[in-house]
């Protein structure tokens, strides 16, 4: 298997260096890498700045190794050709509390390697994580994060981003120390890479040609060196200013650190950044999800999320072994593979190349970028992260859901990531609970005189029901029952417990319900004691086992009796039914008259199915030349897959139920019926409630009545499609029973 991989993915290498495209997939791979490489040199300065700055160099070594390895293996195996990995804007933030945190208790090598390891522990952890989530298709559990939340974060994380780049470039950004920002020795430091940022950032917004960034980096550093040579800086003095970066390696870039380094490593300061490691893990899952619905909306291709967080959990932990970064895919350079035509697997290669040989070249690098540059990126990074968590946003959320965003903004902003994605989460699930609490959960309400169950019933029976059918009153429930939703709906049926208009019966369909809490049991149980103590009896249809058992355990054994429990709605209003016919035969103190009305209202239907049964008598009569009788006993199949789809059957006794391949019942038949074969399809079947007799007409005998006695075959052709019209297919027919 492995070996099948690896010679497909050789054979794409090897069509992608045709002469006709590998000149354009070798542009935009190295325009791609040469974007990523200023933009890591950016980030691991950041990361490894303050206490940290003495070690800078080799800090930026292990995130350029890291984002070299990552990037590759997303190239190879990632489901989007082209795609170009790196370390995203948000996870650097979280990235410089490491070092920041560990500052207070260590210094020197013990706190660059304990830095580094907790960042390595952390990258690997990540990517396990991921890898998992992708192995056990738990992409779910992550991929719908509320959106104010995901926007709320990128908008904190920008509102830090660029405060940190002012301070990178020399520049504190504090109200009471404005006054020194535009200092001239100050203001030369900082200006040049904000005004770089601000122009980056509209430029992009306005034109948004992915040419503009490496482009603009490439004019950037030769106008800087252009200018520092005509002001007269060499380049060690422009480096004692903080012109230019400094190196701090000793030549290599890579490897930063060594077995023999481990020995500095504080593993007790390890244990105190688990804080900080969780919340990089959730950071990242927020980074990914982000990141690949970002580039399937963009591209307009729908992606593996389980492959890709596979893949992206491979590369974490091999970058992560490495050089301690988290890698997720950055759509801006992705795309720009589609948009050049070239969403090869070699654009991505070329890419990662790209930083690998400049990791290689070692340390005399870095000290031709301008500081300025770097703290530029992270401007126009920052910028963007608060376009598009603050402005875009505006443009598409409801006032109440922003609110939620400017909670997350300004909670990051004041006291934390980890703070501010906490108050989000709590802040979200507060604003569902309340939305979701005024859905009504009645999808539907009905009595038993709207709509009737599929048993077939007596004329008397129907007219009872068409009568007495406003005292069942069913109910369809819909959605998730918690607490905030229920307590409506028990109020609602307790009312309707009282007055005159109190129903005999009521019913509650749970079929479109999709799960429920243990509030909504306890208050579903209180009522169902007051609905019994009421004596009003209650029928449940399509109950799942989990609410049935916690209503057994939360209701006293009496009224748990009392219930009756159906498969479905089906079932349930027949239950009803019964109970309402029941309950008008047995008030002995029911007036004459109104008996008497009853069978006035019954007159003209029954006066019906007395012709009818007439009229179907004589046919069997003239057709006893023609007709096989057959026998079925209670549960036996009279039609089905397994029976002939030709033969006609008329029911002379008993009655039987058509059910579909899930079981549910679509009609019932009494005598006087017919059974077609159209009524029994593949999926139907139709089985005897109780013994049955019926008159079979094969195909063969219904092709001789047709030639011999044309008027006979009209005449039961005429009885077929008037029972058909006057909806007495499949059990509506009325039927009549002693009471007349």
């Amino acid at each position: 298997m492995a070996i099948s991989v690896f010679r497909d993915l050789a054979s794409e290498l090897r069509a992608d260096l045709l002469p006709a495209r590998v000149v354009l997939v070798l542009s935009v791979g190295f325009t791609s890498g040469m974007g990523l490489l200023i933009a890591q040199i950016a980030f691991g300065s950041f990361i490894f700045s303050g206490p940290l700055a003495p070690y800078s160099s080799q800090g930026v070594g292990l995130i350029l190794f890291g984002n070299f390895a990552a990037c590759l293996v997303i190239a190879l195996a990632s489901g989007y050709r082209g795609a170009i990995a790196g370390l995203s804007p948000a996870l650097v933030i979280v990235m410089a509390l490491f070092g920041s945190s560990i500052s207070i208790s260590a210094e020197g090598d013990a706190l660059f390697v304990t830095t580094v390891v907790a960042l390595m522990i952390s990258a690997v952890a990540t990517g396990v994580c991921c890898f998992m989530i992708g192995r056990f298709g738990l992409v779910n559990l992550v991929r719908f994060i509320p959106y104010p939340v995901a926007s709320g974060f990128v908008a904190g994380i920008g509102a830090v981003v660029c405060p940190a780049a002012l301070s990178l470039m020399g520049a504190e950004l504090k109200w009471w120390m404005i006054s020194a920002l535009i200092e001239p020795s100050v203001l030369w430091k900082w200006s040049p890479g904000a005004v770089y940022g601000i122009a980056l950032y509209f430029a992009m917004k306005r034109w948004g040609n992915p040419l503009i960034l490496p482009g603009s980096i490439v004019l950037a550093v030769a106008a800087y060196h252009f200018t520092l040579a005509g002001l007269g800086f060499s380049g060690d003095e422009a480096r004692a200013e903080g012109l230019l970066l400094t190196s701090t390696a000793d030549g290599s870039l890579w490897p930063a650190l060594l077995p023999a380094d481990l020995v500095h490593v504080d593993w007790s300061l390890i244990a105190t950044q688990v804080p900080h490691m969780l919340t990089l893990i959730l950071v990242a899952f927020i980074c990914v999800v982000m990141n690949v619905a970002g580039l399937e909306l963009a591209a307009n291709q729908e992606l593996d999320w389980d492959r890709e967080f596979r893949v992206t959990g491979a590369a974490s932990v091999i970058a992560g072994l490495g050089g301690g970064t988290v890698a997720t895919i950055v759509v801006p350079a992705s795309l720009r593979s589609k948009l050049f035509r070239a969403a090869t697997r070699l654009t991505g290669v070329v890419a990662a190349f790209v930083i690998g040989v400049a990791l290689f070249m070692g340390d005399g690098m870095l000290e031709f970028v301008p500081a300025p540059l770097v703290g530029g990126i992270l401007v126009f990074a920052g910028l963007g992260m608060l376009d598009q968590g603050l402005v875009t946003s505006y443009r598409q959320l409801p006032r109440s859901e922003y609110g939620i965003i400017l909670l997350i903004f300004f909670v990051i902003l004041y006291f934390g990531l980890f703070e501010g994605v906490a108050v989000g989460m709590l802040a979200t699930l507060v604003f569902f609970a309340v939305r979701l609490s005024r859905v009504d959960p009645i999808e539907s309400r009905f009595t038993a005189r709207e709509r009737v169950s599929n048993k077939t019933r007596s004329v008397p029976d129907r007219a009872i029901l068409l009568e007495e059918g406003e005292r069942v009153q069913a109910y369809r429930l819909r959605g998730y029952l918690f607490f905030g939703s229920v307590s409506p709906l028990a109020d609602h049926l307790r009312q309707s417990l009282t007055g005159v208009s109190r129903p005999l019966c009521l019913l509650l369909d749970f079929s479109a319900v999709s799960g429920f809490d243990f509030s909504a049991v306890s208050v579903l149980g209180r009522f169902l004691q007051t609905a019994n103590a009421a004596g009003v009896r209650v029928v449940l249809s399509a109950v799942s086992e989990g609410l049935r058992s916690g209503l057994e355990r939360s209701l006293p054994p009496s009224v748990y009796d009392e219930l009756l429990v159906e498969p479905d709605v089906d079932g349930a209003l027949e239950r009803c039914e019964d109970i309402v016919i029941e309950a008008w035969n047995a008030d002995v103190d029911m007036a004459d008259e109104r008996r008497a009305s009853l069978l006035d209202h019954a007159a003209d239907d029954l006066e019906h199915y007395l012709e009818r049964q007439m009229e179907f008598e004589n046919l069997i009569e003239g057709l006893q030349g023609y007709l096989n009788p057959h026998e079925y006993s209670s549960g036996e199949t009279i039609a089905g897959p397994d029976a002939s789809h030709e033969d006609l059957q008329l029911l002379l006794s008993g009655r039987a139920s058509g059910y579909d391949s899930a079981g549910a019942r679509l009609f019932q038949c009494g005598p006087g019926d017919a059974i077609w074969p159209a009524d029994a399809p593949d999926q139907t079947s139709v089985v005897a409630d109780e013994p049955c007799q019926t008159m079979v007409l094969t195909l063969v005998a219904r092709d001789n009545l047709e030639k011999s006695e044309e008027r006979l075959a009209l005449k039961l052709y005429r009885y077929l499609l008037g029972g058909r019209l006057q909806g007495e297919r499949g059990g509506r027919q009325l039927q009549v029973d002693s009471r007349t």
